[in-house]
């Protein structure tokens, strides 16, 4: 079979005029880039259609270096869903330009569930991440030059400061670095970093907007530091929101594109699960919502990560009601979680297989916990078996959970249908079921004691002194409102990345505690997570390439 560029470098797209015409949009309300990309104005947005629509999550297993595919598979589930007759569109994030040259390659699915142009998607896309990036290191230098002033200097105590610069690439080397240095002149020194953009706070803060006023509110709510007096500053005292806003006017503006089968998709925000909430921007789903009759859309990594973000800060800051929930699985990882090296995945192993429905049962519990009964995708894999295949579903069945095989990335929608159908049935079933897991009421050591113990199965919460104190603060900086995002491996339940399956008995530690004010939570972070990651051993960059008439290769 074609490789992923190669199947959407032969797509025959269709003018993104004509995707429009789909979604009732006429072509004076687009805001073109070329003939297949268009930005949506957000006066499409329309509250009393949201109401009637279907919202269905895509969320999966813990991921494995085998991959899951909850990307392809929301693609397919969309082109299948059309292809019965049910008006939808996919929502899907950005891609990271880190991703893309580092190791997990980029992030607009494969095979024949893909969105179009793929190269495009892929890498600067229509500019929205590096509007991210300048918006946030603008801040930067604000905060560097207030500290510098002699007149209007705040008084901000430059130990305080753990606002970062950020760029969109993987680069170690720039995690921790000193600044001001070469006398005077050039700034007070100290010490700081890089963060890669999909961590910026201001990329959370796009994705939980609801409009430009409100962005631009959240922006001056950035948490800066504190002064020498203990006075917490934030980016409004810099009189920063303002010049933020601007460079995010247009990025506020959700992306329309298209699948191979020529369906609407819209692309907006990158936030990862591990480190932020992980889900495309409440406007963008809106805006689907507002235009389809059911939307597909995905939350990074698993169940306790992607998802939990999904409905208890997404879902309450939008006022979204989800209608049901898909959870992508694999044979390859879940005999991976049952103890099969990778090398060996594609040998038939129904012990380990059997042994990896731990960590399956533990994603549909988490989806229970929201009153969802979700539908199991078995994303196919040529070396599954028949065997497998079989016990996989009876496992299923025998937990009163409906299970479909999905070969969407072999044959797009059609080998989608099945998923499909057995998705509208759930959505039938549950058109108001949707409850959070706790109340931005709540106190914070409620808040992530809930989710640590119901998400992750620990046993409990233990926090370390600092992180103690920066709730403490937080407390008293009168935010206690805020909903709550914790940073962990993607590679666990737990908060250790080898402890593979369904770990039990652990205790979640808690770091440290980040405001995230203007993007509307507090990120506890448990064990060791890195904002900034960096390049493997052989990047993806050095199987990219472009000829002398512009045609690109080695993207997938």
């Amino acid at each position: 079979m074609k490789s992923d560029i190669e199947i959407a470098q032969s797509a025959n797209m269709k003018p993104i005029v004509d995707i429009a015409k789909q979604l009732n949009i006429s072509e004076d309300d687009l805001e073109l880039y070329g003939k297949y990309k268009a930005k949506l104005p957000l006066k499409l947005i329309d509250e009393e259609k949201i109401k009637k629509a279907k919202l269905i999550l895509v969320t999966a297993i813990t991921p494995t270096p085998a991959g899951e595919g909850k990307t392809t598979t929301s693609i397919g589930l969309t082109q299948a869903l059309n292809k019965i007759g049910k008006k939808t569109t996919v929502v899907l994030r950005e891609p990271s330009l880190g991703p893309v040259f580092g190791i997990k390659g980029g992030a607009a699915g494969g095979g024949m569930s893909q969105v179009i142009p793929m190269e495009d998607i892929n890498l600067h896309f229509t500019g929205d991440l590096a509007a991210v990036e300048k918006a946030h290191n603008l801040l930067s230098a604000l905060i560097d030059n207030n500290i510098q002033l002699k007149e209007g200097n705040l008084g901000i105590d430059p130990r305080t400061v753990e606002w970062k610069r950020v760029m969109d690439m993987n680069e170690r080397s720039l995690r921790d670095i000193v600044i001001g240095l070469g006398g005077p002149k050039q700034g007070v020194p100290r010490e700081t970093g890089f963060n890669i953009t999909a961590a910026s706070e201001v990329m959370a803060t796009l994705c939980v907007a609801k409009d430009l006023k409100d962005l631009k509110e959240r922006l001056g709510n950035i948490f800066v530091g504190y002064t020498y007096e203990g006075k917490a500053i934030f980016a409004r005292d810099l009189k920063a929101e303002g010049a933020m806003a601007v460079l995010l006017k247009d990025a506020i503006k959700p992306n329309l594109v298209q699948t191979l089968e020529g369906n609407p998709a819209i692309i907006h925000g990158g936030p990862f699960a591990n480190i932020a909430q992980g889900t495309n921007t409440i406007i963008a789903t809106k805006m689907g919502l507002s235009m389809s009759d059911y939307v597909v859309t995905e939350a990074g990594f698993a169940s306790e990560l992607g998802a939990e973000k999904f409905f208890n800060i997404k879902s309450q800051f939008g006022k979204l009601m989800p209608n049901a929930v898909v959870i992508v699985a694999t044979i390859r990882a879940l005999k991976y979680h049952g103890g099969v090296k990778l090398a060996d995945l594609q040998n038939e192993n129904l012990h380990a297989l059997e042994k990896g429905f731990e960590n399956l049962d533990k994603h549909i519990e988490n989806m229970q916990h929201y009153n969802f009964k979700p539908v199991v995708a078995i994303n196919k894999f040529t070396s599954d078996t028949e065997a497998e295949i079989e016990l996989l579903k009876k496992h299923c069945e025998a937990k009163g959970i409906s299970v479909a095989l999905n070969d969407a990335w072999a044959q797009g929608g059609e080998g989608a249908i099945k998923l499909a159908e057995k998705v509208v049935e759930s959505v039938t079933e549950c058109s108001t079921c949707f409850k959070p897991l706790y109340g931005l009421d709540w106190a914070f050591e409620d808040k992530i004691e809930t989710i640590a113990t119901k998400m992750y199965g620990a046993r409990d919460v233990e926090y370390s002194v600092k992180a103690k104190n920066q709730l403490k603060k937080i407390n008293e900086l009168g935010l206690s409102n805020l909903a709550v995002c914790i940073a962990k491996t993607q590679k666990s339940l737990s908060d250790d990345m080898h402890k593979k399956g369904r770990p039990e008995n652990f205790t979640i530690k808690i770091r440290e505690i980040e405001l995230s004010s203007g993007a509307g939570f507090i990120v506890p972070i448990a064990g060791t997570i890195m904002r900034m990651p960096g390049l493997p051993s052989k990047p993806s960059a050095e199987k990219i390439d472009i000829d002398e008439n512009g045609n690109i290769t080695g993207l997938f």
